[in-house]
């Protein structure tokens, strides 16, 4: 029985949910950003190959090839993605790393015009003006004795530049469905992270607990497999504009999280921040679309 609108509308809701309390677990797993980030892509992957055996659908082999320049590059991005913004949210608080990550969408407004071909209207160019804004409010620039890690805000950005890519290039993706490109996305993703780790970590010095392993296991697993599932479940069932609003269930949860759990510090300068980005970001998903 195929699930009705609400019960998708609970499947995504529940799926941002999940995705917001990433910087939790980032938070208290002492690995390296690469190494978390290539458990997340293996392990997620796997699940999702499992799930879509278990569901019978069918990875078409032919679709795969023929837009695999662009699946390799989109994985390979997405690696590095990963990798930032871990460290964003390891050296600095996890509030103003997500904060950070959600300047993607607006970086793709400002390479749109190159890679594209499409033009920067009017709310989009207000949109930037309004980002940018957020971003010094988030920085601390404005107080006498900035508070927050300009190495961590760097991090963030770079996080959102690299998953700028990923959109552009998902972009470019024909005939594809969202496990075919998320699953070939997530072992390119996994095979770029070995060399980067071999030549970067010495892997004899790492160590972790059974509980830090098994908080590992469940954000590659369950935070990344199991919630990307219930994510692209919900997608058939509900409408671009809806699916558009309801992802910024991840970031309110992230900050929430960050000030609630973690204890981090929340300023006002951060809160003004994140409400003119997000807000920068919401008009970019709902200025010049017609789909």
């Amino acid at each position: 029985m195929e699930p009705s609108t609400q019960r998708a509308k609970v499947m995504l809701m529940l799926s941002m949910l999940v995705f917001g309390s990433v910087g939790l677990f980032i938070r208290y797993i002492p690995l390296p950003a690469s190494v978390i980030a290539f458990s997340r892509a293996l392990f997620g992957g796997l699940f999702l190959c499992l799930v879509a055996a278990l569901r019978h659908i069918h990875l078409s082999r032919k679709a795969i090839a023929a837009n695999l320049p662009y699946l390799l590059t989109s994985g390979i991005i997405m690696g590095w993605n990963w990798i930032f913004l871990f460290r964003a949210m390891q050296t600095t608080t996890v509030a103003v790393a997500i904060i950070c990550y959600y300047l993607a969408p607006v970086f793709v407004v400002l390479l749109s015009p190159l890679v594209l071909k499409e033009r920067i209207t009017a709310a989009q160019f207000g949109a930037v003006l309004m980002a940018l804004c957020g971003m010094v409010l988030v920085s601390g620039l404005l107080e006498q004795q900035g508070s927050v890690p300009i190495t961590g805000i760097g991090y963030g950005i770079a996080a959102a530049v690299f998953y700028a890519g990923v959109i552009l290039c998902n972009k470019k993706f024909r005939g594809l469905s969202a496990y075919e490109s998320t699953i070939v996305q997530l072992a390119a993703a996994a095979l770029v992270l070995v060399p980067y780790i071999l030549l970067t970590e010495d892997l004899t010095r790492l160590s972790c607990t059974p509980f830090q392993l098994a908080l590992l296991m469940i954000l590659s697993l369950v935070v990344t497999g199991l919630t990307y599932a219930m994510f692209f479940g919900s997608l058939p069932y509900l409408s671009g504009q809806t699916i558009a609003v309801y992802t910024y269930i991840d970031p309110i949860t992230a900050v929430l999280l960050s000030a609630l759990v973690l204890k981090e510090p929340l300023t006002l300068s951060v809160l003004l921040g994140a409400i003119l980005i997000l807000g920068a970001t919401l008009i970019v998903e709902f200025s010049g679309r017609k789909t």
